[in-house]
């Protein structure tokens, strides 16, 4: 006598109600019509027709685990942020994703790769949301929509187009740092394991006695920065275009967690005002000589997702997340990206949102948000109003202190950064080629630009990215032109 295998569980509609087929719809006879009262089939088709929501317009395709960050280092004296005290280990969700590519495009197209963290603190959900570079293309978010629309399709054939990119970019001069570092050896990571991360924007810390700095986040990869050439790049587009997303759940799924360390760099409340270019300026770096990197704490990915979808499609990071002890910057981007995040997640998976598995605070959620599609936990007030005589939440101002902010002065106006004595588009790109890159690095960077511009770039344009090229560096820029001319 064999001993019987366990019984599978029987099926179930969605409301949990066992069905009495898995392959046959009901009908009058064996070839008879199908019964509009077969409503596990209705049920069945009409969730498979709604399975999908809609892709994010940029960092489309990613991937995404689970981890815990734990802090290193005693920085206290600059932040009373709960998550970075002494001794504190907090859980977190990390994703990982291309910016101008859609849901099945490959991983390996040269492109800047998003860097979103949310950590559940005690205090709710912190959000980092930055790139594995730590400048971008534009400092202005009335120029954010249109240079994404340079990067993506044309509307006339479908098709992407080097000369709508370099049509921007050489009509942007702002671009050229970030173009520097998109066109080298950075542009393509070997995988998410091998990239940094860098909040890139500048955000504010508060310490417990209400002093205020300025910080930039640095997340280091412990794994090593590497990357693939254009040619290696190409090539496993076609062999797998899911080899990043791959490569991160496989090394998790067999135990080699991957970790970055973050550090960060710090300069005074009082530094900002005269330091020799605008500090939130998103184009620039701060030169670590000026600013040298202070370890915080270390963050490890060792969960991989149970479902994608759920976990990774429905994460909604947003910049507007920001505990007490960290508030954002004069950054004109950043202050547009407050609103534009959480604004697109409400387009996207629907106003209810943060109750999603994901984004879900760890921390008790007293909020007057209440109703619309989809919202299933009831909150946590006695009347949804407030101020209201039921005994429902407060701000606490004492406890947390006032928002973490900057006194802005003067008239609100349109107008571009207040000049310092080192306010140029060209010359941190100028140093990273001359000073940063070695020759084969250059050598690389004139072929991947010159490629890249051969790839349909047509005059104007494409006069306009030569010019470019010589800006940041003549030399450099005379071979990328040599290159482009047949030479």
């Amino acid at each position: 006598m064999t001993e019987s295998s366990p019984k599978a569980p029987y099926t179930t509609n969605n409301a949990g109600i066992p069905v009495e087929s898995d392959e046959h719809s009901l009908t009058i006879s064996s070839d008879g019509p199908i019964l509009l009262q077969d409503h596990y089939l209705i049920e069945k088709m009409a969730q498979f027709n709604r399975e999908r929501v809609p892709e994010r317009v940029v960092h489309a395709k990613g991937a995404g685990a689970y981890g815990t960050f734990e802090v290193t280092n005693d920085v206290s004296q600059f932040t009373k942020a709960d998550l970075f005290q002494p001794g504190r280990r907090t859980d977190m969700l990390a994703r990982f994703s291309t910016v101008a590519g859609e849901q099945g495009s490959p991983d390996t197209w040269r492109d800047p790769r998003g860097f979103a963290l949310k950590f559940y603190t005690e205090h709710g959900n912190y959000d980092l949301v930055g790139n594995n570079t730590p400048v971008f293309f534009v400092r202005d978010p009335q120029k954010f929509q249109d240079f994404i629309r340079s990067q993506k399709r044309r509307p006339d054939s479908g098709l992407r187009d080097n000369d709508m990119q370099w049509d921007f970019w050489t009509l942007s001069p702002e671009s050229a740092h970030m173009v520097t570092w998109l066109m080298g050896d950075r542009g393509i990571p070997k995988s998410y394991r091998f990239m940094n991360g860098y909040s890139s924007h500048t955000y504010l810390w508060v310490n417990g006695a209400g002093e205020k700095f300025w910080v930039k986040y640095h997340m280091k990869t412990d794994q090593g920065v590497d990357f693939l050439t254009q040619a290696e790049a190409d090539e496993l587009a076609g062999k797998d275009g899911d080899v990043h997303r791959r490569d991160l759940y496989d090394s998790i799924a067999s135990g080699n967690a991957p970790s970055w360390t973050m550090n960060v760099q710090i300069m005074s409340f009082a530094d900002a005002a005269d330091y020799r270019f605008n500090p939130f300026d998103l184009t620039k770096v701060w030169p670590h000589g000026d600013y040298p990197l202070i370890e915080v704490g270390r963050m490890t990915l060792n969960k991989n997702p149970e479902d994608y979808f759920i976990h990774i499609e429905q994460a909604a990071f947003e910049p507007s997340n920001l505990v007490p002890g960290i508030g954002p910057s004069p950054d004109k981007m950043l202050l547009g990206r407050l609103f534009s995040y959480p604004d697109t997640h409400r387009y996207r998976i629907g106003p209810n949102y943060t109750q999603l598995p994901p984004n879900r605070a760890r921390s008790q959620v007293n909020s007057y948000a209440k109703d619309g599609p989809m919202r299933y936990e009831p909150a946590n007030t006695a009347r949804p109003y407030a101020p209201n005589s039921y005994g429902g939440p407060a701000a606490d101002v004492p406890a947390f202190g006032e928002p973490a902010g900057w006194a802005a002065a003067g008239e609100m106006v349109r107008e571009a950064y207040t000049l310092h004595r080192e306010d140029d588009d060209w010359g941190q790109p100028g140093t990273m080629v001359r000073q940063v890159l070695d020759d084969a690095a250059r050598e690389r960077l004139v072929s991947n630009v010159s490629g890249h511009l051969l790839g349909g770039v047509t005059p104007p344009v494409l006069d306009r990215a030569l010019q470019y090229w010589r800006n940041i560096d003549k030399e450099l820029g005379d071979r990328i032109a040599n290159k482009v001319n047949g030479g």
